[in-house]
């Protein structure tokens, strides 16, 4: 089998990679030049588990080549999968602009039975009402010359690899026998389970869905978290109690949601819902309560510690994921945003970053180290370089405070050396 595989970033390339290791003759595409060298070098250039690997074995044996043109890629494919990137406008209006041009360089590659397969996740309708006009060129039609299908990718950075083989395919097409083909692809080439739900836009909707859920659960966890803070009730503690009656499962409360996923996707059913008159105020307020953690987090701080003008502030993490190099709308973006509203010198730290490329994404480097350290900290990742902190060090050097971000210290070990600790649902 050969397949082209449209986007080889991080989901991407493991998807390729692993077609390529079940045996099929897989092309990767990609604008970046310094991702095709790397990957025609048999090296990663992103940092997921097991890709290297595969690409040792699967580069030297002739399986997988990365490549800059697309076209000739996929006129050599019997599939296409396009997995690029969806962003938002800066008014939070899916930015499409990266397929279209995808789609406009396969458009110009389609032969006689090729599928095309979305991965990409977008707004309900997008591939039926944007890419297929854009596709069925001259006599050229789907169902008859080419197939389309949706399949939208479910898998997680850091376990892309061993979820890959594991999580169930959703497939949906343009017409039945798209689907179909989708269905009978997926099998055979990453041999799982594979669930067709008809439609284009069904499968479409799933994705959304799931991301949808996921913000609005994490957002109901940070309400009750805020009441618990309140009410002195350490919602931490009885979060697991609260789950096992095997009717609740409540996610953690934390600072907020970072990722490609949870802080975009439900955008692109807010906006539609809104231009269609259906009110979706649960997935509008999800979004609202969990990008205002970090609002309410350093209104807690400065409550706790008085004014924080002038207070130097160290924030550790910038991944959104612990031990992911992925900052993608993470927290610590909002988190300094509000402390130098209200006056406070942010720095940051994350040994995944070199220094420049903290300021490359608008943050000052800063460390833990030296005679001494910052007033406060504030726990942005729980990576596990952070678990051991030295507190009563860190209090003969400077620190007043800690606001424990993700719950992974116990407060009285860090409130023992005089220090102030704030906790997420934590009194």
């Amino acid at each position: 089998m050969n397949i082209t595989v449209i986007g080889a970033g991080k989901m991407g390339l493991p998807l390729a990679c692993y077609l390529a290791a079940r045996g099929a003759k897989v092309w990767a595409t990609d604008v970046r030049r310094t991702v095709v060298d790397a990957i025609n070098s048999a090296r990663s250039p992103i940092d997921e588990p097991g890709v290297q690997k595969l690409l040792e074995e699967v580069v030297p044996a002739g399986r997988l080549r990365a490549t800059f043109d697309t076209g000739d890629a996929v006129r050599r494919s019997e599939v296409a999968i396009v997995i690029v990137p969806a962003l938002l406008t800066p008014d939070r209006h899916a930015d499409l602009s990266i397929l279209d041009a995808v789609t406009a360089e396969v458009a110009g590659a389609l032969h006689e039975g090729l599928l095309v397969s979305y991965e990409t996740t977008v707004p309900v309708g997008t591939t039926r009402q944007r890419f297929l006009p854009r596709l069925e060129q001259g006599s050229w039609r789907v169902g008859k010359n080419f197939y389309v299908a949706f399949s939208p990718e479910r898998v997680k950075s850091g376990l892309v690899l061993e979820r890959m083989g594991k999580t169930p395919k959703v497939v949906g097409g343009a017409e039945p026998e798209s689907a179909r083909r989708a269905e009978e692809f997926y099998r055979t080439a990453l041999g799982v389970e594979v669930v067709n739900v008809g439609s284009l836009e069904n499968a479409e909707m799933v994705k959304l869905a799931g991301m949808i859920y996921r913000d609005v659960n994490i957002a109901l966890a940070n309400e009750l978290a805020r009441y618990a803070e309140a009410v002195g009730i350490d919602f931490s503690r009885l979060l697991a109690a609260a789950n096992n009656d095997g009717e609740a499962h409540l996610l953690e409360p934390g600072l907020g949601r970072g990722g490609h996923c949870a802080p975009v996707y439900p955008y692109f059913v807010i906006h539609h819902a809104r231009a269609i008159g259906v009110p979706v105020t649960c997935a509008e307020n999800a979004r609202a309560i969990n990008d205002g953690q970090a609002v309410h987090v350093v209104t807690r701080l400065e409550k706790a510690l008085g004014s924080l003008e002038g207070r130097e502030t160290l924030i550790l993490g910038l991944g959104f994921r612990p031990q992911v190099k992925e900052h993608f709308c993470s927290p610590a973006f909002l988190l300094q945003t509000e402390l130098q509203r209200r006056g406070a010198s942010v720095k940051l730290h994350d040994d995944l970053y070199t220094p420049d490329e903290l300021w490359a994404f608008g943050f000052r480097a800063g460390g833990l180290n030296g005679d001494r350290v910052a007033d406060i900290i504030i726990l942005n990742t729980a990576h596990a370089a952070y678990k051991d902190l030295d507190f009563a060090a860190l209090a003969a050097r400077g620190l007043k405070a800690v606001v424990d971000g993700r719950n992974l210290w116990e407060p009285q070990e860090v409130r023992r050396h005089g220090l102030i600790y704030l906790g997420i649902g934590r009194p």
